[in-house]
Protein backbone atom coordinates (compact mmCIF):
# COMPACT_ATOMS: atom_id res chain seq x y z
CA UNK A 1 0.00 0.00 0.00
CA UNK A 2 1.28 3.32 -0.94
CA UNK A 3 -0.30 6.73 -0.27
CA UNK A 4 1.41 9.10 -2.28
CA UNK A 5 0.99 13.18 -0.48
CA UNK A 6 1.06 16.24 -2.55
CA UNK A 7 3.32 18.69 -1.93
CA UNK A 8 4.41 22.20 -3.43
CA UNK A 9 7.08 21.52 -5.58
CA UNK A 10 9.24 24.07 -7.61
CA UNK A 11 9.74 20.95 -10.62
CA UNK A 12 5.86 20.22 -10.92
CA UNK A 13 2.32 21.38 -10.40
CA UNK A 14 0.53 19.02 -7.98
CA UNK A 15 -2.02 18.16 -10.96
CA UNK A 16 1.58 16.65 -12.44
CA UNK A 17 2.72 15.13 -9.57
CA UNK A 18 -0.58 13.04 -9.54
CA UNK A 19 -0.46 12.50 -12.95
CA UNK A 20 3.31 10.53 -12.50
CA UNK A 21 2.52 8.92 -9.31
CA UNK A 22 -0.91 7.34 -11.52
CA UNK A 23 1.14 6.49 -14.56
CA UNK A 24 3.31 4.69 -12.16
CA UNK A 25 1.07 2.30 -10.53
CA UNK A 26 -0.04 4.05 -7.35
CA UNK A 27 -3.66 3.66 -6.38
CA UNK A 28 -4.57 6.51 -3.41
CA UNK A 29 -3.58 9.92 -3.26
CA UNK A 30 -3.68 12.11 -0.39
CA UNK A 31 -4.74 16.03 -1.68
CA UNK A 32 -2.64 18.43 0.95
CA UNK A 33 -2.22 21.91 0.45
CA UNK A 34 -1.89 23.41 4.12
CA UNK A 35 -1.91 26.94 3.19
CA UNK A 36 -4.70 27.28 0.47
CA UNK A 37 -7.48 28.71 0.56
CA UNK A 38 -10.72 26.35 -0.06
CA UNK A 39 -11.17 28.15 -3.45
CA UNK A 40 -7.54 27.15 -4.15
CA UNK A 41 -7.81 23.25 -2.96
CA UNK A 42 -11.35 22.90 -4.75
CA UNK A 43 -9.53 24.08 -8.26
CA UNK A 44 -6.24 21.43 -7.93
CA UNK A 45 -9.16 18.89 -6.73
CA UNK A 46 -10.72 19.45 -9.96
CA UNK A 47 -8.19 18.91 -12.07
CA UNK A 48 -7.24 15.74 -10.22
CA UNK A 49 -10.15 14.12 -9.56
CA UNK A 50 -10.76 13.12 -13.14
CA UNK A 51 -7.21 11.47 -13.05
CA UNK A 52 -7.91 9.60 -10.47
CA UNK A 53 -11.03 8.47 -11.71
CA UNK A 54 -9.92 7.40 -14.47
CA UNK A 55 -7.05 5.39 -13.13
CA UNK A 56 -9.73 3.99 -10.17
CA UNK A 57 -7.28 5.36 -7.50
CA UNK A 58 -8.63 6.40 -3.98
CA UNK A 59 -8.51 10.50 -3.71
CA UNK A 60 -8.57 11.59 0.21
CA UNK A 61 -8.17 15.24 1.61
CA UNK A 62 -6.00 16.43 3.94
CA UNK A 63 -8.33 17.15 6.50
CA UNK A 64 -11.17 19.89 4.55
CA UNK A 65 -14.46 17.33 5.58
CA UNK A 66 -16.82 19.66 4.11
CA UNK A 67 -14.85 20.34 0.94
CA UNK A 68 -14.35 16.38 0.46
CA UNK A 69 -18.14 16.23 1.12
CA UNK A 70 -18.79 18.93 -1.55
CA UNK A 71 -16.54 17.20 -4.25
CA UNK A 72 -17.42 13.50 -3.53
CA UNK A 73 -13.77 11.96 -3.20
CA UNK A 74 -14.01 9.03 -1.34
CA UNK A 75 -12.27 10.67 2.47
CA UNK A 76 -10.25 12.67 4.30
CA UNK A 77 -6.92 12.22 6.47
CA UNK A 78 -7.23 13.98 9.54
CA UNK A 79 -4.08 15.10 11.57
CA UNK A 80 -4.27 15.58 15.57
CA UNK A 81 -5.91 19.28 15.16
CA UNK A 82 -8.08 18.61 12.60
CA UNK A 83 -11.68 17.76 13.13
CA UNK A 84 -12.38 14.61 15.38
CA UNK A 85 -12.80 11.08 13.80
CA UNK A 86 -16.22 10.45 15.15
CA UNK A 87 -17.72 14.02 14.06
CA UNK A 88 -16.24 13.23 10.37
CA UNK A 89 -17.52 9.69 10.57
CA UNK A 90 -21.20 11.04 11.57
CA UNK A 91 -20.42 13.97 9.05
CA UNK A 92 -19.38 12.29 6.20
CA UNK A 93 -21.55 8.52 6.65
CA UNK A 94 -20.18 4.64 6.83
CA UNK A 95 -18.77 4.90 3.32
CA UNK A 96 -16.09 7.34 3.85
CA UNK A 97 -12.34 6.83 4.02
CA UNK A 98 -11.02 8.13 7.41
CA UNK A 99 -7.51 8.10 8.20
CA UNK A 100 -6.04 9.77 11.12
CA UNK A 101 -2.35 10.91 12.46
CA UNK A 102 -0.63 8.76 14.94
CA UNK A 103 2.93 9.40 16.93
CA UNK A 104 3.03 6.79 19.58
CA UNK A 105 1.56 3.53 20.73
CA UNK A 106 -1.07 5.75 22.77
CA UNK A 107 -1.98 7.57 20.66
CA UNK A 108 -3.12 4.73 18.44
CA UNK A 109 -4.70 2.67 20.84
CA UNK A 110 -6.84 5.67 21.98
CA UNK A 111 -8.53 4.79 18.30
CA UNK A 112 -9.47 1.55 19.28
CA UNK A 113 -13.35 1.01 18.44
CA UNK A 114 -13.21 4.07 16.84
CA UNK A 115 -14.74 3.50 13.18
CA UNK A 116 -11.36 4.70 11.48
CA UNK A 117 -9.85 3.16 8.28
CA UNK A 118 -5.73 3.42 9.09
CA UNK A 119 -3.69 5.02 10.72
CA UNK A 120 -0.70 7.27 9.33
CA UNK A 121 2.53 6.94 11.88
CA UNK A 122 5.59 8.55 12.29
CA UNK A 123 7.71 10.62 11.75
CA UNK A 124 10.18 7.80 10.54
CA UNK A 125 12.91 10.46 10.46
CA UNK A 126 13.45 14.46 9.69
CA UNK A 127 11.13 16.01 6.66
CA UNK A 128 10.55 19.26 5.57
CA UNK A 129 7.44 18.68 4.15
CA UNK A 130 5.73 19.15 7.50
CA UNK A 131 6.37 22.11 9.75
CA UNK A 132 5.75 20.99 13.39
CA UNK A 133 7.54 17.54 13.66
CA UNK A 134 7.30 14.99 16.22
CA UNK A 135 10.17 13.33 17.76
CA UNK A 136 11.56 10.74 14.91
CA UNK A 137 10.41 7.12 15.66
CA UNK A 138 13.10 5.30 13.35
CA UNK A 139 12.91 1.59 12.89
CA UNK A 140 13.16 0.75 16.72
CA UNK A 141 10.08 2.75 17.46
CA UNK A 142 8.01 1.47 14.73
CA UNK A 143 8.99 -2.19 15.73
CA UNK A 144 8.08 -1.36 19.84
CA UNK A 145 4.53 0.55 18.70
CA UNK A 146 3.59 -1.63 16.28
CA UNK A 147 3.88 -4.85 18.51
CA UNK A 148 2.28 -3.02 21.25
CA UNK A 149 -0.85 -2.25 19.18
CA UNK A 150 -1.18 -5.90 18.15
CA UNK A 151 -0.34 -7.62 21.41
CA UNK A 152 -3.71 -5.28 21.89
CA UNK A 153 -5.64 -7.31 19.49
CA UNK A 154 -5.78 -4.14 16.65
CA UNK A 155 -5.56 -5.53 13.59
CA UNK A 156 -5.99 -0.87 12.08
CA UNK A 157 -3.60 -0.62 9.08
CA UNK A 158 -0.62 1.04 9.65
CA UNK A 159 1.41 3.59 6.99
CA UNK A 160 4.88 4.53 8.13
CA UNK A 161 5.05 8.05 7.23
CA UNK A 162 7.89 10.63 7.30
CA UNK A 163 10.82 11.15 5.30
CA UNK A 164 11.17 7.63 3.66
CA UNK A 165 12.91 6.54 0.53
CA UNK A 166 12.95 3.14 -0.95
CA UNK A 167 15.71 1.94 0.38
CA UNK A 168 13.62 2.23 3.79
CA UNK A 169 10.86 -0.12 2.82
CA UNK A 170 12.24 -3.63 3.24
CA UNK A 171 12.95 -2.82 6.78
CA UNK A 172 10.41 -1.01 7.55
CA UNK A 173 7.92 -3.80 6.23
CA UNK A 174 9.49 -5.82 8.38
CA UNK A 175 7.97 -4.11 11.39
CA UNK A 176 4.44 -5.26 10.42
CA UNK A 177 3.10 -1.83 9.17
CA UNK A 178 0.62 -2.30 6.21
CA UNK A 179 2.23 0.39 3.92
CA UNK A 180 3.94 3.47 3.50
CA UNK A 181 3.29 7.32 2.72
CA UNK A 182 5.32 9.16 0.22
CA UNK A 183 6.22 12.65 -0.86
CA UNK A 184 9.41 14.00 -1.03
CA UNK A 185 11.22 10.87 -2.45
CA UNK A 186 8.82 10.33 -5.49
CA UNK A 187 8.57 14.54 -6.21
CA UNK A 188 12.43 14.63 -6.33
CA UNK A 189 13.43 11.46 -8.15
CA UNK A 190 15.00 11.91 -11.54
CA UNK A 191 11.98 10.23 -12.94
CA UNK A 192 8.94 9.92 -10.55
CA UNK A 193 7.06 7.76 -12.81
CA UNK A 194 9.79 4.73 -12.30
CA UNK A 195 10.58 5.44 -8.67
CA UNK A 196 6.85 5.14 -8.13
CA UNK A 197 6.80 2.10 -9.98
CA UNK A 198 10.11 0.50 -7.89
CA UNK A 199 8.52 1.35 -4.81
CA UNK A 200 5.08 -0.43 -5.03
CA UNK A 201 7.67 -3.71 -6.40
CA UNK A 202 9.75 -3.54 -3.33
CA UNK A 203 6.90 -3.08 -1.29
CA UNK A 204 5.10 -6.21 -2.73
CA UNK A 205 8.30 -7.95 -2.45
CA UNK A 206 8.61 -7.55 1.62
CA UNK A 207 5.60 -8.19 2.28
CA UNK A 208 4.87 -10.31 4.70
CA UNK A 209 4.96 -14.26 3.48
Amino acid sequence: MLIFITHPSSRYSIAEEVQMVLEGGCKWIQLRLKDATDEEFRATALEIIPMCQENEAFLVFDDRVELAMEMSVHGVHLGKNDMNPLQARETMGAEAIIGVTANTAEDILRFNGWDVDYVGLGPYRFTTTKEKLSPVLGIDGYQKIVSKVREADMLLPIVAIGGITIDDIPALMKTGINGVAMSGAIINADDPVEYTRKVIESLNENKPK
